[in-house]
């Protein structure tokens, strides 16, 4: 079922410059994959809160969830091209924005959990 998708992902990332085996890119494909799985986990578990009437918290605040950079959707639930980010701007946004973000949110919800 998602061996396509991986060898999709793959065909794109080996043509770019600096990429010659799979180990060059699985750390970034890892990370992307994981975030994208979060992010449908957490929309499933606020609709289910939602359905109960209990609220829900995200772990990962509006900004930095996959819907919103990497797939946000338009009014009428459809894919926003004009504002999903791509090529050196998803780079830019993925280095100087989400892993910070991210290695921040991590570091606190080690000090919490000790």
């Amino acid at each position: 079922m998602f061996e396509q998708t991986f060898k999709n992902i793959d065909d794109v990332l080996w043509k770019e410059a600096g990429c010659t085996t799979e180990l060059d890119y699985t750390e970034q494909t890892s990370w992307l994959l994981f975030l994208k799985y979060l992010d449908d986990l957490e929309q499933e578990r606020a609709l289910e809160a939602e359905l109960v009437g209990k609220p829900y918290e995200f772990i990962i605040d509006e900004a930095h969830r996959w819907s919103s950079w990497a797939a946000p959707k338009k009014a009428d639930g459809t894919l926003d091209h004009d504002n999903a980010l791509i090529g050196d701007d998803l780079i830019d946004y993925v280095n100087r924005k989400l892993f910070p973000y991210l290695k921040k949110r991590t570091v606190h919800w080690i000090m919490i959990t000790r």
